[in-house]
């Protein structure tokens, strides 16, 4: 049987991975990444395709309120200051987003934020108790402002209808009374010149990276290939559904190349509406800000259902998956020898900042 050669394998190459074995390495330690993808970065990653810098896997903005991170991203790439103010598109319109006074002109031809105020209290449904994302959303915003926005891109994003989804996926919604249509609130914000794959090749410099590579493959051959793995993947694969499977969404991506320099005239429009499939088409150029390319790269998102042969993104948190996830949480606590962390291993939404901080955290803890 194979003697140990590494201290630790890392199963995935997204960020909480790359970080760890970054920090690792840099504290002596050797480490084995492996991906079953052709690529590192994850869902981050980012490639250059005629003269375009495309993010492969949808819209990636790092924004951070965290001086840290944001120290910390930025020892690996500098960043653009590229700025999140999508559009909405409903019924032949165009709209600014997040919900602010630009918004609200458009809709209903107020410019006064009081006089917005007003209307929106009264087309509120107040209800102490929302029973669904449907009334949740109608209490916090009214009933014009859901209908137009939120109904057919949440039905479209879940593919349920609203009034079957759990009040609490909204658990507030912003309303700006202000002429602002940046998206977040983040002290920083931006996206890193050359893009992510940048950072990436950055933090798994001088180490060693397996591709192509699946996990459960691999360890059958070499079971004592490291003293711990650092494990990112979805945990009820794990431990072979055991429990049964947690329940995510997915997404299909349609790419198009446009011989033309400007399709939309911006990096993100959301599709609200069920008059179009997708919920929207990101024109990656934007994104760069100097981009000087005379083509233009498209792409439209289309939410599907996760059925195992396709990329599981968005867990739902519901009450039955959360009860699920609990089973494999507990019992994952006998793997000594093994790691579980990142989106997929604790079945959670992360943002990039968040994702970062987790594995620094890691870290930290590991080799104090």
């Amino acid at each position: 049987m194979e003697n140990l050669q590494y201290d630790y394998l890392i199963v995935g190459s997204g960020w909480y991975g790359a970080v760890c074995a970054h920090e690792l390495t840099q504290r002596g330690f050797k480490c084995l990444v492996i991906d079953k993808r052709d690529h590192i970065g994850g869902n981050s990653f980012t490639k250059e395709e005629n003269g375009v810098l495309v993010h492969k896997y949808g819209a990636h903005i790092f924004h951070t309120n965290d001086d840290n991170i944001w120290e910390y991203v930025n020892r690996f790439a500098k960043f653009n200051n590229f700025i999140n103010s999508p559009l909405a598109f409903a019924y032949g319109k165009m709209y600014n987003l997040p919900f602010n006074m630009n918004t609200f002109y458009q809709v209903w031809g107020l410019s006064n934020p009081a006089d917005v105020k007003a209307k929106i209290e009264s087309d509120k449904i107040i209800r102490r108790r929302p029973k669904n994302l449907e009334e949740q959303a109608i209490s916090l915003v009214g009933k014009e402002i859901y209908e137009l926005f939120i109904k057919g891109y949440t039905e479209k994003q879940w593919g349920v209808e609203s009034s079957k989804l759990p009040a609490d996926i909204i658990k507030r919604l912003p309303v700006r009374l202000t002429y602002d249509n940046n998206y977040f609130r983040d002290k920083y914000q931006g996206i890193p010149i050359g893009g992510y794959t940048v950072i990436f090749e950055k933090l798994l410099q001088n180490i060693e990276v397996k591709l192509n590579t699946d996990y459960f493959e691999f360890i059958k051959e070499r079971p004592n290939i490291a003293k711990k793995t650092i494990y990112t993947g979805p945990i009820d694969r794990y431990f072979d559904y055991s429990f049964g499977r947690l329940d995510y969404r997915s997404l299909r991506f349609e790419n198009e190349t446009l011989k033309e320099s400007n399709f939309q005239g911006n990096a993100v429009v959301n599709y609200t509406t069920h008059e179009e499939k997708f919920t929207r088409i990101i024109e990656h150029k934007h994104f760069a800000l100097d981009s000087e390319s005379p083509n233009t790269i498209i792409t439209k998102e289309y939410p599907s259902n996760y059925d195992g042969s396709n990329e599981p993104y968005y867990p739902i948190n519901d009450k039955q998956n959360s009860e699920l996830y609990k089973k494999y949480k507990t019992i994952s606590k006998s793997e000594k020898h093994v790691v579980f962390g990142g989106r997929l291993a604790e079945y959670r939404y992360y943002d990039m900042h968040q994702v970062i901080a987790s594995a620094l955290k890691f870290v930290q803890d590991e080799t104090e």
